[in-house]
């Protein structure tokens, strides 16, 4: 057993390195730190008087000098939030609204609470798109002659069916995310995906073979890809930055919701009965309903603001002040946020020239580093083994011992599970971090995937149905708090400013390309390897995805654009060791109740030189090669 000093020395050790190598950071790194520092706030250090004059240019400019005091009090609360205290350009009505924005955080408008509304109803038309078809499934593969238990053909065919929305969104619409942003703005792409949502839900409880079902649904993720990326940032588009982390977050919270109300309603059309003329009309109206919240949004999108930034992006400056009065309380607050997102607009494209994002996003080490821990979260999200639970918790509920109705009710509890362990992600995730909640959860959902496929091996009826219930129900409670929010909010930080965009798009295609795989694989896996050996093929992959964790995931908690420049510089092998040291220190700590020292392999830039002994002309030649851009 290492003693402290020898801890110490190594952790000594290991901080100079990393200070040595930061110190050496290659230039293309060093210019991607410029410009997270610019894109940051690109009105830093401008003087009061050139700031005021760029004003009213821009308001000649862009035909907005009938708000040029507004703009101007806005430019300076743009270029420091406390300026209102300490300036006498406000009023005192100006500084309690400004004050009120910092201490009263939820006391928002009306308008930004209906888009809120809004953007939650989505989210539970994604969850209920995904929550339908559990229950649907346990009736209509009969109907269509495909319900064979002992068939590895219907297995596959109705995996096939099953997955068919995924396959949608991994090769096509999550790439089409852009480009409709692109043309139609963000409500107008709300509008279209929940109407393809709608009519391609009522469509598909219109079928009559497996093949047209599977077209109906594969035309279903034409509404779900481009809906899941577009959400959330309309959502942070047009929320105020004091709660736009915690809006964005609710995109999750709410899809587990719908998923909760998708097995409900599987639940209650169960007793519907067949009609003269309509066989299946229970299924139907499953698959059918989960239409009717994509109709209901529709109509409220109409009347929801549109995203100010993208109006400007437009050049329709005028349009994005009355949408932007619309959700803030004080043209002040308004003025403020049209000329920062047009100053980040302009100083994004300029950083944009003459660059290849998609090359650059796996060609320079940072970003590199980002992408893959990005993939390792987004896979984990699907092979921890969740949306097999989420998608066939029926037919694994029958097949342990349940009546039809006790397995949709059964279903029905892991959603309700789903959504209200959701809410502590809210405050878990920024007070444990991202990494250490993946960390300590997937251990748990390992233990509790075995429990569950485990459990099939009893050979009494009532211990069965106890052990899957069990196993299935404290899976949720790990999973929702953890895995569930942490890959959406890592890869939305986890990528420079430049790239953010591109690589959210990567980060949601790799989902939902490995949702279709764990869809379409699961109903012939657990026919092959029983539901113990599927349940065990999952746990195990919890744990290979702990240790692709431990090894490549780095932690984003509380760091600023500058700090993260720095963690995801750590060369992957340095990171990947650090990670390996953390396996006796976790054991020495929760284990053996010791208190040994923990390695800091995250530190500050002013750390670092100091602690390597950078002298100080070393010191200034390093920072003026980042001033420089690493050119």
């Amino acid at each position: 057993m290492s003693s402290a000093p020898e801890i110490k020395q190594h952790s000594r050790a290991a901080h100079s390195e990393y200070a040595h190598q930061h110190s050496k950071l290659d230039p293309q790194t060093r210019a991607i730190a410029n410009l997270d520092t610019k894109l940051s706030n690109p009105l830093r250090g401008i003087p009061r008087d050139q700031l005021m004059s760029d004003v009213e240019v821009f308001a000649k400019e862009r035909g907005l000098t009938h708000i040029l005091p507004d703009l101007q009090k806005g430019a300076l609360l743009a270029q420091d939030p406390d300026a209102y205290n300490s300036l006498s350009d406000f009023t005192e009505e100006d500084r309690q609204i400004l004050s009120d924005e910092v201490n009263h955080k939820w006391k928002q408008t009306r308008t930004l609470y209906y888009m809120v509304v809004m953007s939650s109803m989505a989210a539970a038309v994604q969850g209920m798109d995904e929550a339908v078809i559990n229950g649907a499934q346990i009736i209509y593969p009969t109907q269509f002659g495909i319900g064979d238990p002992n068939s590895a053909r219907d297995g596959w065919l109705i995996g096939l069916v099953n997955s068919a929305p995924y396959l949608c969104c991994a090769i096509i619409s999550c790439w089409l995310s852009d480009p409709l942003n692109q043309w139609l703005g963000r409500k107008k792409t709300i509008f279209v995906t929940c109407m393809i949502s709608f009519i391609t839900c009522i469509w598909s409880g219109l079928t009559n073979t497996w093949w047209h079902l599977f077209i109906a649904r594969f035309f279903l993720g034409f509404g779900i890809g481009p809906k899941s990326a577009t959400v959330p940032v309309y959502a942070a588009e047009c929320s105020p930055a004091a709660i736009r982390g915690a809006l964005v977050m609710m995109w999750q919270m709410w899809t587990a919701f719908g998923i909760f109300l998708g097995d409900l309603i599987d639940l209650v059309f169960y007793f519907i009965p067949d009609t003269p003329g309509v066989t299946g009309l229970n299924w139907r109206l499953m698959l059918g309903s989960a239409g009717v919240p994509g109709l209901i949004v529709c109509l409220q999108v109409l009347f929801a603001p549109e995203s100010p930034r993208w109006l400007i992006s437009k050049n329709r400056y005028e349009d994005a002040f009355k949408e932007l009065c619309r959700l803030r309380f004080s043209p002040v607050q308004a003025a403020r946020d049209l000329y920062y997102i047009h100053i980040l607009l302009e100083a994004e494209n300029e950083m944009k020239k003459g660059r290849n994002r998609v090359v650059e996003m796996f060609t320079i080490p940072r970003n590199r580093n980002a992408a893959l821990a990005s993939w390792v979260v987004m896979f984990g999200q699907q092979f921890c083994g969740v949306n097999v639970i989420a998608y066939y918790s029926s037919n694994i509920f029958l097949k342990s011992g349940f009546s039809q109705v006790a397995a949709l009710a059964s279903s029905m509890g892991f959603g309700a599970l789903n959504f209200l362990f959701a809410f502590p992600a809210v405050f878990t995730i920024d007070t444990f971090g991202r990494r250490n909640l993946l960390l300590f959860t997937f251990p748990c959902m390992a233990i509790c995937l075995l429990i569950t496929g485990f459990s099939f091996w009893d050979p009494f009826e009532k211990g069965r149905v106890a052990g899957v219930s069990i196993g299935i129900y404290l899976f949720a409670i790990f999973y929702s708090p953890g895995e569930g929010p942490v890959p959406f909010t890592y890869s939305a930080e986890a990528f420079p400013l430049y790239i953010r965009d591109i690589g959210m798009s990567f980060a949601t295609a790799t989902t939902w390309f490995w949702n279709f795989v764990l869809s379409i694989t699961y109903p012939s896996l657990q026919l092959a390897f029983k539901p113990q050996g599927a349940f065990g093929w999952y746990a195990a992959w919890c744990m290979i995805l702990w240790v692709l964790i431990l090894l490549f995931v780095r932690e984003t908690k509380g760091k600023t654009l500058e700090e993260l420049d720095q963690v995801f510089s750590v060369p992957l092998t340095v990171h990947a060791a650090y990670g390996l040291r953390q396996i006796p220190y976790g054991f020495k700590k929760f284990i053996l109740f010791q208190n040994p020292t923990p390695e800091q392999l995250y530190i500050a830039e002013s750390d670092s030189e100091e602690s390597s002994g950078i002298d100080e002309q070393g010191k200034k030649e390093v920072r003026a090669d980042v001033e420089k851009g690493g050119n």
